[in-house]
């Protein structure tokens, strides 16, 4: 809330990274409020989200709505970053406010649907094949048609992405110093990319990769829930920490590390200080 709030009001950085930063604290937001949701539910009525019901399919839809989008705006900041450092040279492309929106409007819409396709139907309320053990009443297939591709994306696309920019960086380096000119700027921007680089893979490894070893689990047991009870249901409620933690380290990797960032919430607080001595005078 405070990356969203400083950026919406602050005009200055209304560029086309900060649309998609907001868009990601939107859905990192999103996220934080559906595993709210379903740990009220595990706590009033924790049968429920073990042998799965209606009830859980709103909650469940929402979180991997969620998830989906924070996956696609990390994608989106990745590109954006390579085109912003691989096109700069360059002045017949220029990432755009235009395109941000676009980006946005498009990760939420896809994020949307997929995420509601349980709602639409595609769930194992009326039969007790394929489903899944750990995320009932969604269906296998459907997990492992969400879960594998978006983790691909989710880690290839950034890797090529951020890889490309560090080589960029330092081919541009070494050109200038074949040319005896200053390359301080360009050893430290390969520094804080590749150092940047390295967080959101940590956090992407640590966060989803649990997640995916579930959906794995899930698509080979065999056993009925009751056997495995209470230690992979365990297991599920710390892979959903975990995600939780993601959303808390995106704000710190992205935004909160900004050196414009934190003068703006100074601004901003001393602005509204500044309001109320002028109302009290």
């Amino acid at each position: 809330c405070t990356v969203i709030f400083t950026r919406m009001a602050t005009k200055d950085l209304h560029k086309p990274i900060s649309i998609l930063f907001c868009n990601l604290a939107f859905s990192d937001l999103f996220t934080s409020f559906s595993g709210f949701w379903i740990s009220m539910l595990f706590i009033t009525n924790p049968d429920i989200t073990i042998f799965g019901s209606k009830d859980m399919l709103a909650p469940y839809a929402l979180y991997t709505m969620s998830i989906l989008s924070t996956i696609y705006n990390l994608v989106s900041i990745a590109i954006e970053r390579y085109l912003a450092v691989a096109e700069s040279m360059r002045t017949r492309f220029r990432v755009a406010r235009n395109h941000s929106i676009a980006a946005v409007l498009i990760n939420w819409v896809l994020a949307s649907f997929l995420g509601c396709l349980p709602l639409m139907g595609w769930n194992c309320l009326d039969t007790e094949k394929n489903l899944s053990v750990l995320y009932s009443p969604f269906c296998v297939d459907y997990l492992i048609f969400i879960a594998i591709p978006n983790i691909v994306v989710a880690f290839i696309v950034p890797l090529f992405t951020y890889l490309r920019i560090i080589i960029i960086l330092r081919k541009r380096k070494l050109r200038m110093k074949a040319c005896g000119q200053a390359t301080g700027t360009y050893k430290s921007a390969e520094i804080q990319v590749a150092r940047t680089s390295i967080f959101i893979w940590l956090l992407a490894l640590i966060s989803y990769v649990p997640f995916f070893a579930g959906v794995i689990f899930d698509a080979t047991n065999h056993q009925c829930p009751i056997d495995l009870y209470p230690g992979v249901y365990i297991f599920r409620n710390c892979t959903a920490v975990l995600v939780t933690m993601n959303c808390l380290g995106n704000p710190i990797i992205y935004t909160l590390k900004a050196k414009t960032l934190g003068p703006k919430l100074k601004a901003l607080k001393c602005l509204s200080t500044n309001r109320v001595r002028a109302c009290t005078i």
